[in-house]
């Protein structure tokens, strides 16, 4: 029996090329799986392995881990069956645990200011630059690829709206907090001066890129630079951390369903709607902390 798994797992290294720690993690799990079973050979059924399933899941583990554990499971015996060493694949039929959706991360309205405010203070064009983007994504929840191909003339400044094209090449209208407007009024000029005269399609330039505007991995870079300024984590900050910090924070403040799920340009209301869900855990931990009868010392 533990001459198959070795056997397996000699397959895995050389003709797949799965890394040292993944290897050893999938001996564990066939180790656990087959001592569970009390079986002298490899030939189990599916019900064998359905009752494992049972047994993980009344032990606590998590959806995740169980998964990884018949993942392994699969695979030793999808290669059991191709070379002969068992007469069926009784893994075939065994259904993953359903794993929740993990909840956006957002940051707190206090770090999207001491982030605009610590790029602020950076009066160099990039710093201006990052500054206006970081501003317009946060005012708009865009996209970091709608972001750096935004085009010059994508802002109408008298309506305060925003034309993006989204996914699709479909197109949406967004409304710019005058905030925002303003700081990509200040920005223009600036960039203006800094291009001396040379004319550029796209409202963040870049002299560098090949596209002729910044590119994703230079806005990446930049707001992780940023975050390391302002005194926030690194690893806490993204672009898509912004999205859904706009999407969060419009929630908190009242805003409608349906108008979020139009600024982000999302065809589903499902995926705007995970967005509550991070507002309901951000209502449960209030209720947690401030209510009467969740404070035990109180006495009612």
């Amino acid at each position: 029996m533990m001459d198959n798994i070795a056997y397996f797992l000699d397959m895995m290294a050389a003709e797949k090329g799965s890394s040292t720690n993944t290897i050893a993690a999938y001996g564990r799990d066939l180790e656990q799986f087959l001592v569970f079973v009390g079986k002298k050979d490899c030939e189990v059924d599916n019900g064998d392995i359905e009752k494992f399933v049972q047994h993980l899941g009344a032990a606590l583990f998590s959806p995740k881990t169980i998964a990884r554990k018949l993942s392994a499971i699969r695979e030793f015996y999808k290669f059991l069956y191709m070379e002969k060493l068992v007469k069926d694949n009784p893994a075939l039929d065994i259904l993953s645990p359903k794993q929740e959706k993990p909840l956006p991360k957002f940051l707190t309205e206090n770090e999207i200011s001491s982030l605009i405010t610590t790029a602020k203070n950076d009066l160099s064009f990039s710093g201006r630059r990052l500054s206006a983007m970081l501003k317009l994504m946060y005012a708009c929840g865009l996209r970091v690829s709608e972001l750096v191909g935004l085009p010059d003339g994508c802002i109408n400044f008298k309506e305060n709206q925003i034309m993006i094209f989204g996914k699709g090449s479909k197109e949406r209208i967004v409304p710019v907090a005058r905030g925002a407007i303003e700081e990509i009024e200040e920005y223009k000029e600036f960039r203006d001066k800094h291009l001396n005269g040379q004319k550029s399609p796209w409202l963040f330039p870049s002299l560098h890129a090949k596209s002729g505007h910044i590119t994703r991995d230079a806005f990446f870079k930049n707001i992780k630079n940023l975050a390391i300024k302002a005194g926030i984590s690194p690893q806490k900050i993204s672009p898509h951390v912004l999205r859904h910090s706009f999407a969060t924070h419009l929630l908190d403040h009242k805003v409608d369903l349906r108008s979020v799920q139009k600024m982000l340009g999302h065809e589903d209301i499902s995926t705007t709607e995970i967005y509550t869900h991070v507002v309901s855990q951000k209502l449960r931990d209030e209720v947690e902390k401030n209510h009467p009868l969740a404070k035990r010392a109180c006495k009612m």
